[in-house]
């Protein structure tokens, strides 16, 4: 489940390969041209497919001349990245 606010995407469920290509399509529908805060708080489960659609909203809100932060990432998300070797590469807000 997604709910979109002008400045904030708020994701609740799981963020993998059977949610992935709907979530981005979605989300990627939502961003534009501004900042977004990409609040992953509700998230109960992600594997490799999260990253994916994570860098892919990145690249499209760039393209847009936008930015994403992603707030509230949870663990396994980060221990994905960090396995992969992109973690440095996540728009993680401070």
């Amino acid at each position: 489940m997604m709910r979109v606010t002008e400045h904030r995407i708020e994701l609740e469920g799981p963020m993998t390969f059977a949610t992935a290509r709907a979530l981005f399509e979605e989300g990627a529908a939502a961003l534009g041209a501004r900042a977004c805060e990409i609040d992953l708080s509700r998230v109960s489960a992600v594997d490799s497919s999260a990253l994916a659609v994570l860098f892919a909203w990145a690249r499209t809100a760039a393209a847009s001349g936008g930015t994403i932060a992603i707030t509230h990432a949870p663990a396994s998300l980060q221990s994905l990245a960090d396995l992969y070797g992109v973690s440095e590469l996540l728009p993680i807000a401070a």
